[in-house]
């Protein structure tokens, strides 16, 4: 079963330094329907204006995934971390026992535009951390490109969860496949571009709740860019 969570149905809020979309319930957004998927619970598709930021703010015991689409976001935390996140990179922080941590863009003159995503940990009270990788373009385009795991396999970052999450880049009538075992469940974001998940139409900004599949086949039919987190 594919349930279709439709870019204009989720949650939006223009802040004038922050336009941000919420696929589940952030914050003052609260919708009942829609309060994560299985482990998954946050993507925040966020664009954030130029010198502007969140402030120092403390996290606990999450996975905190940060895939920047455009631009670049520079992040400090309370365990001595500082650097900038950009395009093709992706950023893995394990907040917990807790962290703090800022996250403001970088650039006086263009926004950033990123994702940011929250998975439940397997277990709570881990001590906190830190990893940053990049995955180039080409390792991506054509087909699902292995960013995050539980146990970092193929060189993707080390999250702290049963979850994989795979990121993509599609040419238009291009397809990728990719088997569920059983008792798995996926959720897709596409990024960008549409596609056909075993038929079903998504299009940029949308997402899918996946469950009793046990083969996906993802087509373009434009230029894409996807993530696909396949899920406890």
């Amino acid at each position: 079963m594919i349930v279709r969570r439709p870019s204009k149905e989720r949650g939006h809020f223009d802040h004038g330094w922050l336009d941000t979309y919420h696929s589940f319930s952030f914050a003052s957004y609260h919708d009942p329907a829609h309060m994560g998927f299985r482990g998954l619970r946050v993507i925040n598709e966020d664009r954030v204006a130029p010198a502007r930021g969140f402030g120092a703010h403390p996290h606990r015991d999450m996975e905190i995934i940060t895939y920047v689409l455009s631009g670049a976001l520079e992040h400090r935390d309370s365990m001595g971390n500082h650097g900038l996140i950009r395009p093709d990179e992706v950023q893995r922080m394990s907040a917990g026992t807790g962290v703090v941590h800022s996250e403001a863009n970088s650039s006086r003159t263009e926004p950033v535009h990123l994702l940011q995503i929250w998975i439940e940990p397997s277990k709570d009270g881990i001590p906190p951390s830190y990893e940053q990788k990049t995955f180039p373009a080409a390792d991506k385009r054509g087909r699902l490109r292995l960013v995050a795991a539980p146990d970092g396999a193929e060189g993707a970052v080390t999250i702290h969860t049963d979850a994989k999450l795979y990121a993509t880049l599609l040419d238009p009538g291009r397809t990728v496949e990719h088997t569920l075992a059983p008792g798995r469940h996926a959720w897709v974001h596409v990024v960008s571009g549409s596609i056909e998940v075993n038929g079903v139409a998504l299009e940029t900004g949308d997402g899918a709740a996946i469950t009793s599949e046990r083969a996906l086949a993802i087509k373009a039919t434009e230029p894409t860019e996807l993530l696909l987190f396949d899920l406890a």
